[in-house]
Formats: C-alpha cells, sequence, structure tokens
C-alpha cells in the first residue's frame, strides 16, 4: 500500500551521470584514451556499433546542463572524473592534463555557486587504455597504487571544495561483464577466475584509498569516502522453503556481500567462500578460484567506509539450481541458483529492468541487519524505456519513481539509515554495450541533431515535485502532480516534433544542396564540351 508522508529535514535529493556515457570530447584537450573508447571502436561489441565518443556533449554543455539541475532543484549532482582525462596514461609520474583538471575545477565550481552538492565518483568504468595493454587492467596487483596516485590527486586538486567521494561505481559490473563474460570493455572471457581476481584487486584499492584519505587529507577536508555497490534484491520463490531462502541468501551475497562484507566484516561472505572453494576442488584446483586475504588485509579492508552508496534497479525470485559438474566452472553457474520473474511485474524497457519497488525495502533492511545499519546514500536507481521513436510522456517512470522512492520512505520508517536518493539519471546517454537504445534519462537528447538539445520528460517535472515537498504530503496533491506533468509534456512534446522536422530538413538539405550543386556543373560542362564542339 501506499504510504503518505514526509522525508527527514535534510534528506538529499539528486540526479547521476557518468564521464564516459556522457561527456563525449574522447580525444580533446589532452585526454588520453580509456578501455571504453578501445572497446567502442571494435566493430561488433556495442548495438549497431554506437560509440560514446561525442556522447551527450557534456564535456561543452557544462553551464547548460547545471541549468537542468537547476530546473529540477535537486540538492546534489552525482558525476564521476575520466582517470584519462586528468591522467592521460594513468601513470601519475608520465603526465597530467592540465585541461583536464580546469574542466572538472570548473564544474565543480559552477555546481557550487549553484548551490549543489557535488558527490564524486572516481571510478565509472573508463580505466585509461594504456594500464590495460601494459599490465591487464583490474587483473594486476600494480593497479592498487596507480589509481591510490590518481585518488590522491583528486583528493589534493578538489578535495577541498568535494566532501563526498565514492571510490568506485558498481565494481561489480566492471569484474562480472569486464573480465567474466566480456560484454563490457575490456572484454575478456576469463571463465571462472577473471571477475573474481578483478574483484580482489578492486577491494584492496579501495581500502588503500580510504586510508589515504584518512591519514593526509580527512583532518583537513573533513569529507567522506564511500564506495556504491549496485546489487538486485533476490527473493525466495517460496519463503516457507528453506532451500529457497538459503538460495535467495545466496544471490545477495554473490552480488551485494563480495563487495560489502569484506568492507563491513571483513573477508568475502562464508557462502562464497564454501562454494567457490569446493567447485575449485571438484576442477582439482588445487586453492580456490575465489582468492583469500591475509590476516593483515582483513583487518585493513574492513571499516573503510564512511557510507555506503546502493545502486538498485529491479528485484529475482530464486531458487536452488544444481548446476551439473562443469570443467570449466563460471561465476554464473558457482551459486547454484536460477532467476525467475513474475510476468505481472511491469517491465517497460529493457528486458532485465522489471518494476518491483518492494524489493528496495527489503534490500535496505538487509544491510541494516547484516552490515550493522551503516549510512547509506542511493546512488543509482531508475529505468529505462526502449523506443525507438521519442516518448516524453513517460508514466512509467512516474510510476516506477513514485514507487521506489515510497519504499525508501517505508525503510526510513523502519529504522534503516538512508541519508539521500540519487535518481538515475539526468540525461539519456550512452548505455555501455546497448549503445544509445536505452534510455534513462529525465531529459530526453535528439543524438541526431548536432547539438544535441536536451527536452525535460514528464518525469523531470514529477520529479521536481518530489523534492520540492519532500515526499509525499497527501494523495490529492499527488495525484494533481501527475496530471500537471502530463500536461507539460504534452506541451514539450510539440516541440520536440518539429525540431526533428527541421533537423531533419536541415540534413536532406545538407545531402541534397551539394549534390544538386555538382550536378548543374557536371551539366554544365557537359553542356559547354557540346557547345565548343559544334562550333568548332
Amino acid at each position: 500500500s501506499f504510504y503518505y508522508g514526509t522525508f527527514p529535514a535534510g534528506f538529499l535529493w539528486g540526479v547521476g551521470s557518468s564521464a564516459y556515457q556522457t561527456e563525449g570530447a574522447w580525444d580533446k584537450d589532452g585526454k588520453g584514451p580509456s578501455i571504453w573508447d578501445a572497446f567502442t571502436h571494435q566493430k561488433g561489441k556495442v548495438f549497431r556499433n554506437e560509440t560514446g565518443d561525442s556522447a551527450c556533449d557534456g564535456y561543452y554543455k557544462v553551464k547548460d546542463d547545471i541549468q537542468l539541475l537547476k530546473e529540477l532543484k535537486v540538492n546534489h549532482y552525482l558525476f564521476s572524473i575520466s582517470w584519462p582525462r586528468i591522467m592521460p596514461t594513468g601513470i601519475k609520474t608520465e603526465q597530467l592534463n592540465e585541461k583536464g583538471i580546469q574542466f572538472y575545477n570548473d564544474t565543480i565550481n559552477s555546481l557550487l555557486e549553484n548551490d549543489i552538492i557535488p558527490i564524486v565518483s572516481l571510478y565509472h568504468w573508463d580505466l585509461p587504455q594504456v594500464l590495460q595493454e601494459k599490465y591487464g587492467g583490474w587483473q594486476n596487483i600494480s593497479m592498487i597504487n596507480y589509481f591510490n596516485d590518481y585518488a590522491n590527486l583528486c583528493f589534493e586538486k578538489f578535495g577541498d571544495r568535494v566532501k563526498h567521494w565514492i571510490t568506485f561505481s558498481n565494481p561489480w559490473a566492471v569484474a562480472e561483464k569486464g573480465y567474466e563474460t566480456g560484454e563490457h570493455a575490456p572484454g575478456l572471457k576469463l571463465g571462472g577466475c577473471g571477475a573474481y581476481k578483478a574483484a580482489h584487486h578492486i577491494i584492496k584499492t579501495h581500502a588503500k584509498v580510504w586510508h589515504s584519505y584518512n591519514t593526509t587529507w580527512r583532518s583537513e577536508q573533513q569529507g567522506m569516502v564511500g564506495i556504491s555497490l549496485t546489487s538486485g534484491w533476490g527473493e525466495p520463490v517460496d519463503p516457507h522453503n528453506q532451500t529457497d531462502r538459503d538460495a535467495a541468501e545466496r544471490y545477495i551475497q554473490f552480488h551485494l556481500g563480495w563487495f560489502a562484507n569484506p568492507i563491513y566484516r571483513g573477508d568475502y561472505p562464508e557462502v562464497m567462500k564454501n562454494y567457490v572453494g569446493r567447485k575449485s576442488a571438484q576442477q582439482g584446483l588445487g586453492t580456490s578460484r575465489l582468492p583469500t586475504f591475509s590476516v593483515q588485509e582483513k583487518a585493513y579492508i574492513k571499516g573503510t567506509s564512511d557510507f555506503l552508496g546502493i545502486g538498485h534497479f529491479t528485484t529475482r525470485y530464486v531458487l536452488q539450481k544444481s548446476f551439473p559438474f562443469l570443467q570449466v566452472s563460471s561465476y554464473h553457474t558457482d551459486p547454484d541458483l536460477a532467476e525467475l520473474v513474475d510476468p505481472k511485474w511491469p517491465a517497460p524497457g529493457p528486458k532485465w529492468l522489471y518494476s518491483v519497488p518492494w524489493g528496495v525495502r527489503r534490500l535496505l533492511n538487509f544491510i541494516k541487519t547484516q552490515y550493522g545499519n551503516p549510512l547509506i546514500y542511493v546512488t543509482e536507481n531508475g529505468v529505462a524505456e526502449k523506443v525507438q521513436c521519442s516518448q516524453l510522456c513517460d508514466e512509467w517512470r512516474i510510476e516506477y519513481l513514485r514507487g521506489y522512492t515510497n519504499e525508501i520512505l517505508k525503510a526510513l520508517n523502519d529504522g534503516v539509515n538512508v541519508k539521500g536518493y540519487t535518481a538515475w539519471s539526468l540525461l539519456d546517454k550512452f548505455e555501455w554495450n546497448k549503445g544509445f537504445s536505452e534510455r534513462f534519462g529525465f531529459y530526453h537528447i535528439d543524438f541526431q541533431n548536432k547539438n544535441k538539445p536536451r527536452y525535460p520528460k514528464a518525469s523531470a517535472d514529477y520529479y521536481k515535485k518530489i523534492i520540492n515537498a519532500n515526499g509525499f504530503p497527501n494523495p490529492r496533491e499527488v495525484a494533481n502532480w501527475y496530471d500537471k506533468a502530463m500536461d507539460t509534456c504534452s506541451t514539450t512534446q510539440k516541440v520536440l516534433a518539429t525540431d526533428s522536422l527541421i533537423t531533419h530538413m536541415e540534413k536532406v538539405t545538407e545531402i541534397v544542396l551539394p549534390t544538386v550543386f555538382a550536378l548543374c556543373i557536371l551539366i554544365s560542362i557537359v553542356l559547354l564540351v557540346l557547345y565548343l564542339r559544334n562550333h568548332s
């Protein structure tokens, strides 16, 4: 049932984005290549072979996009820094790019001038390509020191103004999609070991960066350093069946616990160690494919988060499923489970993203119980549409937003320590291996138009109302928000249709005029030749 009420005073409302997905300018002003530049430039890696080379042109449109943030009346903006934009090879001693540093300085200053808090992620997947080529990226332990140098440069250059730092955004996807399935950059399929090894190095790196901040910068800058972990919720198919309950628990531990358990409890979840260890032994391996932390490392990693960022999009039903003994085990067969969805769940966009609002409340309560009720910021939550034509009246996103934020409000009343919510995302943007086919934005972008204009969707107007009321005051007012948002988007849709027609005409003109001109010249030459021949 829907709960009417408001969030505590001081609750932070915001939106997010990431560097590679929005900035563009992939090789401008001294930026070095990232693994995503290299990956997208290979044919067949991304839907329609699209790239983030220009993306939303966010590099050139900072002022415009900050105006959108002001329109939304958000308290904070979560964005990421592109490591190769400020350190082209990823190695501090080799080269710094002052223009890249200036770009982020200007962005941070503009946000603060407009009373918007910057929440900054140091890593949203765009590793410098040089580090991948030279060392194998996150498969190599040397990344720990290179990343720590980069993080310290960021603290030095921006830490006087940035007080909320995220070391890694969704490291699960970095490890699993980058080094296990190869769906994401760097596109490696190191089945069974790749993801575990990458995650191991990422966790150690996170801890090192937290300790660096703690010893060198905290007393002077008074900021916080956390990590942002993305996880779905796993609900047992039959909650009265212990086997299903155990399978659902494994689902959470193999997603969230993989990273959260070392940080909050000092080691990988027992169930992960048991399952991966057993499967490794069955394969005849001398040691587990899941690496181990030494006693010193466990102590060093435990407690290295001032807050926990949570990304959450959807839920699955989970049940036990034993995989036959496989010579080549993988992260996906290790937990012995199967995932199901309820066909009645709304799925407005991509086939993986079902709208199941109650899942977020259960996930937040699990975190409260499992990790000692840490300070939480929801760092990513949103829904995409997968439509070819532009649709600004996105009532499904309004329903998703309304449902999920309301369940977060219920979680707050359960005693969960949630201090902020970040909707994902500000703009339609480059969605990794899906290209531009999935659109998460509150603002539609016409990517066919070279100016990449932004158009507000109905959900932007609705989110603004939630922020303004700090929640859901009463049924009549909340119902009124929906009607107003729909009215507004109808008008904007007409503007977009007109603009799109003009863009189309301009494109036609760009092609037709030179062609007609060339034909005229050609015909003139032919006529001239004929004339001269007749008169000779």
